[in-house]
């Protein structure tokens, strides 16, 4: 199923939007809710065991792809800093006026300020454009992995996942 990441060492849209882990647009406009974008079957599921709510299923065969239940995620981000592919992302498209929020895995330093100015990215690596910088959130319980959340456009919100600092 992942013959991009495979060929070219990242997922192509496509295959993000055909994976058991893509929330619907419906969902999407609801509020805060994870985009699950693992495509590789390997023996994994820590996303399934740090879901209190049940939204993350992997099964007892824990090389199965996870499977996201939308009407059951809260958004609530206890998946996104556990994952140790860094696949795991929170959107929301209810923000309004057009825009959105991505929520990320981050483990670079320095961490960036809230209201940053940065480059959104694709999943390749090209540039989309700009965004913001929102939140940036990091403790103890996620170890390293900071959560930064982005503004983009709302129609960014299922391609920008990472993104560029600016060098002035």
């Amino acid at each position: 199923m992942a013959e991009t990441l495979l060929k070219k060492g990242y997922l192509s849209q496509e295959e993000v939007d055909q994976g058991p882990g893509t929330p619907s647009a419906a969902r999407r406009e609801k509020g805060r809710v994870a985009a699950i974008e693992c495509l590789q079957e390997i023996p994994c599921n820590p996303c399934e065991s740090s879901c209190r709510f049940g939204a993350i299923r992997v099964g007892e065969d824990i090389t199965r792809l996870p499977v996201l239940d939308e009407d059951k995620c809260t958004g609530c981000m206890s998946c996104l800093p556990i994952c140790p592919g860094q696949a795991i992302f929170i959107i929301d498209e209810s923000v309004g006026g057009g825009k959105a929020q991505v929520s990320l895995p981050y483990e670079f330093r320095p961490l960036p300020a809230e209201g940053e100015e940065v480059i959104a990215l694709l999943r390749s690596g090209q540039e989309l454009g700009p965004a913001k910088v929102v939140k940036v959130r990091q403790n103890e319980k996620m170890d390293r992995t900071a959560m930064v959340t982005l503004e983009v456009p709302q129609e960014w919100s299922m391609k920008a996942r990472f993104f560029r600092r600016k060098t002035d």
